[in-house]
């Protein structure tokens, strides 16, 4: 971060408008959008899903889709006009002056070609690199861009490399030429948060080192707050707000930059807003109890055992919200995976409700699959989309038998009001919804049983802010009103934080610490608790 920027701006938006054809139609996506960057300057582009963030980087770099249209405005690069350019121009200018490190490695990275292929393309585009230099060159970019073992990177594919490292292949390839400007579109959205941190460390690193002004795109306020010079605020495809960051947090004042920095669990902690949940149980009435289990898998029975979980025991206070956090790799969503009894564990037991699962009869499994009901992370895919809204409601009442027809609908109709839905909105498939609609959807699925347990794995972390938030209250009244307990898996502290009753804390398959949540947040006794609390920008002074 820069904080005496030179003046003379770099890029220059000015009075930008963009719009889409469907069938026939034309929808504004970008309204009079204005702004400026200046050279070393890192401004933050922030909004929810559709608010034109994405589409207003796309036009900057030149890449907008075929089916959309500049309607008016100006975009000025390094003093150049560059609307209108020709292709020849635009070709020169991206990867070399403007670079881009997107969001999703797996969709931007070549699964055909090895690493050092798609590092070198970028040389011999650019910087007409020799074959000779070029594995060297390559080596460099992607050591730099904090990948380990350089060399033996060239030579993977994208699939045997973790999310990190292919973020980090990303940033290698966007920072290639040291371009002017850098555009970062949700660089981190798919990380857990040590990673995450690790990863605008180093964009942080390179871009100061090279002079460049970075562009970053992201709907996490707080990360904005945190990283840079500026915060821009879009809603439905304008400008609503620009200023300092710290101004923006600490004073926001469109309504809507009011919303975002209220509705952000990161930005009330930082701001000191935040405040820890008031605890309704009973600490010994305990619905689950898990006990010494480790999880050992096989691909092949010659193979080498892989430890997924290593004695890890907890337990579930009836009524309450225990959050289980950890790095991606912990462990988390395998123990989840053995709670609801979709794996078996090596050792050890589970208890729910006093009943080991690994003992049920098939009735008593009938009885548990109704009681244990899972929220998975990502609402696209873990709806049919083949089915609408109402068929995937009611699967369970009708796989069940709940009922007659009619008072399966009925069923349906009361909890889709439950959750915040529209009736109109049964017919729909989901493909017709938005993310913060689907988790609904997902939620009133898992509602359809009378559960007394949720199984949340990531249940918020594909969604918003502002929706995030909502689904979050929803989840509460939920528990208030009819006494749910939750394991809540996830690596966002900041949500944990606010929501959470018990914390659990696992690292390389084993719980590293466990408290209640004050206890976690303002004396963690475990050095991997503080790192990932100093991650998340909410560790106090180190004690551990």
């Amino acid at each position: 971060m820069i904080s005496n920027a030179p003046s003379a701006p770099l890029l220059s938006v000015r009075n930008l408008g963009v719009s889409f054809s469907r069938k026939g139609r034309s929808a504004p996506a970008v309204l009079d959008a204005a702004f400026e960057v200046r050279r070393g300057e890192v401004v933050a582009i922030v909004g929810e899903s559709g608010s034109g963030k994405t589409t207003l980087a796309m036009t900057v770099l030149g890449l907008l889709a075929g089916n959309g249209t500049v309607t008016s405005g100006s975009i000025e690069f390094d003093g150049e006009e560059m609307l209108g350019a020709s292709a020849k121009r635009w070709t020169e200018v991206r990867g070399s002056r403007i670079g881009l490190v997107p969001q999703d490695p797996m969709s931007n990275l070549n699964p055909m070609r090895r690493i050092g292929d798609q590092v070198g393309e970028v040389l011999l585009r650019h910087r007409r690199a020799t074959r000779r230099n070029l594995e060297k060159e390559c080596c460099r970019l992607l050591e730099r861009a904090g990948v380990s073992d350089p060399r033996t990177r060239l030579y993977q594919y994208p699939h045997q490399l973790s999310g990190g490292l292919r973020q980090r292949v990303l940033i290698a390839i966007g920072t290639a030429c040291d371009p002017q400007l850098l555009i970062a579109d949700e660089p981190t959205s798919a990380l857990d948060v040590t990673v995450s941190a690790r990863i605008l460390d180093q964009i942080a690193e390179i871009s100061r080192a090279a002079g460049m002004a970075v562009l970053l795109i992201t709907h996490d306020l707080g990360l904005a707050a945190e990283r840079a010079d500026r915060v821009i605020v879009m809603q439905h495809g304008r400008v609503v707000e620009t200023g300092e960051a710290a101004r923006i947090l600490s004073s926001p004042e469109h309504p809507y930059s009011r919303q975002l920095v209220a509705a952000d669990p990161g930005v009330r902690a930082r701001i000191g807003s935040s405040t820890f949940k008031a605890p309704r149980f009973d600490p010994e009435d305990r619905i689950v109890e898990i006990d010494a289990v480790s999880k050992i898998y096989r691909r092949r029975r010659r193979d080498e055992p892989v430890l997924a979980n290593t004695d890890v025991s907890l337990s579930v206070p009836r009524g309450s919200t225990v959050a289980l956090v950890g790095e991606s790799g912990s462990g988390k969503t395998t123990v989840s995976r053995l709670m609801l009894k979709l794996e078996e564990p090596s050792s050890g037991s589970l208890h729910f409700d006093g009943v080991d699962i690994m003992e049920m009869d098939r009735t008593q499994i009938a009885d548990f699959r109704k009681r244990v009901q899972p929220v998975f992370q990502d609402p696209y895919a873990s709806l049919n989309p083949m089915m609408t809204v109402r068929s995937i409601v009611r699967e369970g009442l009708d796989h069940h038998r709940i009922g007659t027809r009619t008072e399966r609908d009925g069923r349906v109709d009361r909890l889709l009001e439950q959750v915040g839905l529209k009736p109109e909105l049964a017919s729909r498939h989901p493909s017709e919804l938005s993310g913060g609609q689907r988790q609904r959807v997902a939620i009133a699925r898992a509602m359809s049983m009378e559960p007394e347990l949720l199984v949340c794995d990531e249940p918020v972390s594909a969604l918003d802010v502002v929706v995030q938030r909502q689904v979050l209250d929803l989840l509460r009244e939920l528990q208030q009103q009819k006494g749910l307990s939750y394991l809540f898996i996830t690596h966002d502290l900041a949500v944990v934080r606010e929501f959470a009753d018990i914390v659990y804390v696992m690292r390389g398959g084993r719980i590293v610490e466990w408290a209640d949540t004050p206890a976690i947040f303002q004396r963690p006794q475990d050095p991997y608790t503080w790192q990932l609390l100093e991650s998340a920008g909410m560790a106090g002074p180190r004690t551990v």
